[in-house]
């Protein structure tokens, strides 16, 4: 009876060990994904020819604009295209002529070259969410965003195993002026974490900014030779390239770094409504951002961008994880690959107001969609909510820990001798049970993914817990990440040269909240 007892409270103090072990805050990263599974592909050749040889109609007959822009208007033209007024006609095969020359991968360098990640092929990198102008956590709620609010993104971003990425603007900080606020961030992204980022777009200064700040943080000679960043340039879609983010795409592709040339879709609004006629579209627009990085600077990298998502016909709102987003994701994946291209869609997309059912269905269903199409660079990976106009706290590490899934599921599955585990079921024979077994005992800890996050317990144990809910798990990991994050070195001199660039540039100009 004693022994009985003493091997019982053995076993659970070794449980309590792994659990402990589970839970102790890391650093670590997960190296960006390698697949080995192959690609869904929902498009006929048939399909993709008839909507290739549309795109290229569209550039032919109808044409792109590209406004405010008088350089580009004459690239354009020395280029062969038709000009009349904003309006540039590109003739059929000129726009993919030009895109040929872009890489089908590069590799961007991070402070730690332990983090580098390679873009394209059958590599995927997770970057967290970009944009949103509020933040929401369970305490607060929703509120406009903070320079502390992102600092705290950068850092949970950094503490998050499963994201290879930075990103960029994690969230928008209204409390710095607009004309100043990318300076922070961009340090904070140097400072705070030593994972690839992204740079700023809202204006082309700010874009040479950001390549000015990268040359002090990597070497001036290594910026020109190397990419150190990758920019997401948005196309005003339909059809419109507009000055501030070409003139950002110029000062990245001139610089040898790397842009995101996405379209932003809202299929009704922006985009047909029907999927064929929302691809066509895309890959049009696509071609057209592509070429015109590669007659700035042949050879740019570059990724070949869709960002898409349906409307709600009723509210006029944009509805995510839906049937339709997902057949353009999957499509748009493989044009891309017939251009040779990196590909850049999908996310922890959903339009719920907190960190719900919906907000799961919808972001489950956007991120295995991203996995499934090829998607090689994956922005807003985590902590998306309420259609991109919020960056939430605990979707954040919900999601983050969520990546973990994506990671096991992209290795396929094995089939060496370990894995076909023959020793195992003649060990076992009918009738017995594998729980003690030598193969479950060598292999138990690395057999199965398991979330960092959610909650296995008994009813009982998770009874007398609190009967905490997974928003409530999400918020106690949120401040134990953030109450233990410890910030990566950094070369003194460097942060200082950083620091001093920062005060100078912010000097040199009156505060602007426009």
């Amino acid at each position: 009876m004693t022994e009985a007892v003493t091997q019982r409270r053995a076993r659970g103090g070794g449980g309590a060990a792994r659990r402990a072990e589970r839970s102790a805050i890391s650093v670590e990263t997960a190296k960006y994904i390698e697949r080995n599974i192959p690609n869904f592909e929902i498009l006929t050749e048939e399909a993709l020819e008839i909507i290739e040889a549309n795109a290229e109609t569209v550039l032919a007959e109808i044409g792109v604009n590209f406004v405010n822009n008088p350089a580009a208007l004459e690239l354009w033209r020395n280029a062969g295209a038709e000009i009349e007024g904003e309006r540039v006609r590109i003739p059929r095969g000129l726009a993919r002529q030009l895109c040929a020359t872009a890489p089908s991968q590069y590799t961007q360098h991070a402070r730690n070259p332990e983090r580098n990640v390679v873009v394209g092929g059958k590599n995927l990198v997770l970057a967290p969410v970009y944009g949103p102008p509020f933040v929401h956590d369970v305490e607060n709620g929703r509120r406009y965003a903070t320079m502390a609010d992102f600092r705290n993104f950068v850092k949970l971003g950094y503490m998050s195993k499963w994201l290879h990425h930075s990103g960029g603007t994690v969230c928008e900080p209204t409390d710095v002026p607009v004309n100043k606020r990318h300076l922070d961030m961009l340090m904070a992204h140097m400072v705070l974490s030593d994972k690839p980022f992204m740079g700023s777009v809202t204006e082309p200064s700010r874009a040479q900014d950001s390549v000015e700040m990268c040359e002090i943080l990597f070497g001036k000679e290594f910026v020109q030779e190397n990419t150190v960043m990758t920019s997401l340039i948005n196309i005003n879609s339909p059809m419109t390239f507009d000055d501030t983010m070409m003139g950002a795409l110029e000062v990245y592709a001139r610089n040898n770094q790397a842009c995101i040339i996405s379209p932003f879709i809202v299929g009704g609004a922006m985009a047909p409504v029907s999927v064929a006629g929302t691809l066509t579209q895309v890959l049009a627009e696509v071609l057209a951002g592509i070429a015109y990085s590669q007659l700035v600077r042949k050879g740019a990298p570059v990724i070949c961008g869709a960002f898409v998502t349906s409307i709600d016909m009723n509210s006029g709102a944009p509805t995510f994880g839906t049937p339709e987003a997902a057949h353009i994701t999957y499509g748009a994946g493989q044009l891309a690959r017939r251009l040779g291209l990196p590909y850049r869609s999908a996310g922890s997309f959903c339009g719920s107001k907190l960190p719900d059912a919906q907000a799961a269905y919808e972001t489950a269903n956007s991120l295995n969609m991203g996995l499934l199409s090829g998607v090689n660079f994956m922005l807003h990976a985590c902590g998306w909510m309420e259609g991109g106009l919020v960056s939430s706290y605990e979707k954040f590490v919900m999601d983050a820990d969520q990546l973990g899934c994506l990671h096991h599921l992209a290795r396929g599955v094995q089939i060496d001798e370990n894995a076909q585990a023959m020793d195992a079921i003649a060990e076992v024979g009918p009738g017995g049970h594998y729980l003690g077994c030598a193969h479950t005992q060598a292999n138990f800890k690395s057999a199965f993914w398991r979330s960092d996050l959610l909650d296995y317990k008994p009813f009982e144990t998770w009874s007398e817990e609190g009967a905490r809910d997974t928003m409530t798990l999400a918020s106690l990991r949120v401040k134990r990440q953030l109450e233990t994050y410890q910030q990566p070195p950094l070369d003194p001199a460097i942060v200082e040269a950083l620091e001093s660039y920062v005060a100078a540039k912010k000097d040199s100009m009156p505060d602007a909240f426009m």
